[in-house]
């Protein structure tokens, strides 16, 4: 018997932009009340802007489609800070849906350009998408890969810990924790007790925040 690819519904969200639906898991990529927003809110405002280096170095948990890359990508930019971006995915997506996603457009021609570098470079290798943004895409299963090298702030975007729980253990954020130093930032949606327990046994101050739209609350954790 052989794995199915699983199936994937391209949904849109409240503003405006793509999410993918996966009817298996009952369970959306981004939040429907605004992926870029959420992206944004997250990752990008309360992640990459409250480090203050100017070589960053960024490890993503659910490269997923690649939502997270294009807006650091474009935040790199934008600022002129140099960031090498790693990020470890145990199902990459066709081209025939990343194709279909809407981000790129969304962000205007410089979007849709960086997007489709993003989804077009090589997979386990990095590659220089700007003189600002190199990423390496790591297909790999993060509960059994030994992450390489350590990260200024990392993205824990993975599937929610009622749906994808083996990605929220304990374990996991040790690893994580071996992959950060004193002053590491991570970020991520979920606001669960155990997770937040579980950074600051492995040497994490952590922070209860307000989220985005729809979100009533999210955690980043700095590396003490």
């Amino acid at each position: 018997m052989t794995n199915r690819e699983p199936e994937r519904e391209l949904r849109i969200t409240d503003d405006g932009s793509h999410t993918l639906y996966l009817p298996s898991m009952d369970e959306h990529y981004h939040s429907h009340f605004g992926a870029i927003t959420e992206s944004e809110f997250i990752f990008i405002n309360t992640g990459l802007r409250f480090c203050m280096k100017e070589d960053i170095r960024i490890l993503e948990a659910g490269f997923g489609t690649g939502l997270n890359a294009l807006l650091t990508a474009m935040e790199a930019e934008a600022s002129g800070r140099h960031i090498f971006y790693f990020t470890v995915e145990k199902y990459p997506l066709a081209e025939s849906i990343t194709a279909a996603l809407n981000y790129g457009s969304l962000k205007g021609a410089r979007g849709a350009e960086l997007f489709g570098l993003i989804h077009a470079a090589a997979w386990n290798k990095p590659v220089a998408i700007t003189p600002f943004f190199t990423i390496e895409k790591r297909e790999a299963d993060l509960t059994s890969y030994l992450i390489p090298g350590t990260y200024d702030i990392i993205f824990f975007d993975a599937f929610g810990p009622d749906k994808q729980p083996e990605m929220w253990t304990e374990e996991i954020i040790e690893k994580i924790s071996g992959a950060s130093h004193s002053g590491t930032v991570f970020v991520t949606y979920s606001a669960k007790g155990s997770l937040k327990r579980s950074l600051r046994s492995n040497g994490f101050s952590v922070e209860h925040l307000p989220g985005p739209p729809g979100k009533r609350a999210i955690t980043r954790a700095v590396k003490i």
